[in-house]
């Protein structure tokens, strides 16, 4: 590993951890040149090919499907870690099922049931540019099934149309 600061070749690990049930490694470590310390993480690659809605096959990119969840989060009250705690839990879930090639709809649908139990708003966000919506009518139906799924969690029934 190559130190940050002086461009070394040489370094050494002082400590190691498992993160998020042992799918990334936490190490610090030092330079032996100039004495300085990093911390570095290391994530198990998903070795998935992802079926997008053209037909065209790409490797799985977490960094697409971050950059996703960070902008449908963009000024709302969810924190940094947590979102890449919703992402380990969809690549999880990806990681359990048997078939390597995935549909990119299928990781979209993942992202937007993961959203919806962390910000209501970010999932509608999502689901505004993943579902494409073609006018207002669809955001708003979408809206509307949002609030009767949760007034039906909640035991209530009926939509008060001054809540729109």
């Amino acid at each position: 590993m190559r130190c940050p600061f002086c461009l070394h070749g040489d370094t050494e690990v002082i400590d190691t951890r498992r993160l998020n049930e042992g799918e990334t490694v936490r190490r610090r470590r030092r330079c032996r040149n100039c004495d300085r310390r990093f911390t570095t993480y290391e994530r198990v690659e998903l070795a998935l090919m992802v079926i997008k809605k053209n037909g065209e096959r790409e490797p799985y990119d977490r960094d697409k499907v971050l950059r996703g969840v960070y902008t449908a989060c963009y000024r709302r009250p969810v924190s940094a870690q947590r979102i890449e705690e919703l992402v380990d839990s969809i690549e999880a879930a990806l990681r359990a099922q048997e078939n390597r090639e995935i549909p990119s709809s299928e990781i979209g649908d993942l992202v937007m049931q993961h959203l919806l139990a962390v910000d209501e708003v970010a999932y509608i966000r999502f689901a505004s540019v993943y579902l494409s919506f073609s006018d207002i009518g669809k955001l708003r139906d979408a809206v509307e099934e949002l609030i009767e799924q949760k007034q039906n969690r909640n035991g209530q029934h009926g939509v008060n149309s001054d809540e729109c």
